[in-house]
């Protein structure tokens, strides 16, 4: 098994930079999830660790392996792609086998790593079929059992999940999670899907434009996200954005978007002092919006009086499209509410979870 270390790494296709001056660190053993919109580099930087794409400037490293010059057959690592790039006339068996076949490895030793794949994949009944003959999850399982087989240091894994239907995406995302704890390997897995990333990782590198935003915990980035694009990126619904600005009074600090004013929970009166008298972008989840007849305990309100847009209910939750004077947000309240379209009625804000950016730069105020 190795850590895999990305150190000052770029890359260039002419004029673009794909990747720019990417550090990470990943730790033996860790389930690293790249994430970040389309075209934001996650792809290129996975596949700069493969050997599919040179390197512009930087080194990669495995283990304590500089991995720059080596070609992808020597770097010990397995990839498992979007598309399952199955051979259509081989047996689920023998396309397990077929990496292990070009190696000359003896034939015991194949039977044996591709019994023990698929035992761990529940696919020993699969075995003698072609993969015209199996499902998508199935040809899914396949193509990881061809990557387990290598037994390699490192797993990378490129939108393996994309083709499957939603309801098989979650059952696969939790099949993935219990191999990694089985295989105990490194793995790095590259998703546009933050729901995907928040569920499986163990840390989540987000990415956009070539350019890493953070890198943390699930927890973390959820709850204190380094920057609005990461904010904004994390989570679902999104975060709510207004335009703000923060203001004194009565010795407060009062955050005023011209629709509502939300106090300034005292615990963040120190961080946010340097910017009262300017422009701020105010950032609140629809977890931390409630419907006042449902507020949660110990939580500092802030009430809104709003009109409600649209309300979608989803069984165990209601997500309510709310608007209060010229600013629209969605709240996500308790699913006994009686929230319906047209209705006028008041909400409730969190003021201890509120988010506050700087309009210039985007940064989190801490």
């Amino acid at each position: 098994m190795a850590s895999v270390t990305y150190d000052h790494v770029s890359k260039r296709f002419g004029d673009v930079v794909a990747v720019n001056d990417l550090n990470i660190h990943i730790e033996d053993k860790e389930f690293l999830v790249l994430v970040g919109p389309s075209g934001c580099g996650k792809t290129t930087a996975l596949r700069l660790l493969a050997g599919l794409e040179d390197i512009t400037e930087g080194q990669i490293s495995i283990g304590k392996r500089v991995v720059n010059d080596l070609a992808p057959k020597d770097r010990d690592i397995a990839m498992v792609f979007q598309s399952y790039a199955l051979y259509p006339h081989m047996t689920v068996f023998d396309n397990m086998a077929f990496g292990l076949r070009l190696r000359k490895m003896d034939k015991k030793e194949i039977q044996k790593r591709v019994d023990k794949a698929a035992s761990i994949l529940g696919i020993q009944e699969l075995l003698k079929r072609k993969p015209r003959q199996l499902s998508g999850g199935q040809r899914q399982r396949v193509a990881l059992g061809r990557a387990i087989v290598r037994e390699p240091n490192v797993f990378l894994l490129d939108e393996p999940l994309s083709n499957l239907d939603a309801k098989l995406r979650v059952q696969t995302r939790a099949e993935l999670s219990k191999l990694h704890k089985d295989l105990a390997t490194t793995f790095i897995y590259v998703t546009h899907d933050q729901v995907e990333a928040m569920t499986m990782a163990s840390r989540i590198a987000v990415m956009n434009y070539g350019v890493l935003q953070q890198i943390d915990t699930p927890h973390n980035l959820y709850d204190m996200p380094a920057n609005k694009f990461v904010a904004g990126f994390i989570g679902s619904p999104a975060m709510n954005f207004f335009d703000a600005k923060l203001s004194k009074s009565d010795g407060k600090l009062v955050v005023d978007t011209g629709s509502f004013q939300v106090d300034v929970p005292k615990t963040r009166t120190k961080a946010y002092e340097p910017y009262v008298g300017k422009s701020v972008t105010l950032g609140i989840r629809p977890d931390d919006i409630h419907d006042s007849k449902f507020t949660p305990p110990n939580i500092a309100p802030s009430k809104l009086e709003a009109k409600v847009e649209v309300v979608e209910l989803m069984g165990n939750e209601i997500v309510a499209y709310l608007k209060t004077g010229k600013d629209s947000y969605v709240a996500r309240v308790d699913p006994r509410s009686e929230y319906k379209f047209g209705d006028n009625v008041q909400a409730v804000m969190n003021a201890d979870n509120i988010h506050l950016f700087d309009k210039e730069t985007e940064k989190a105020v801490r």
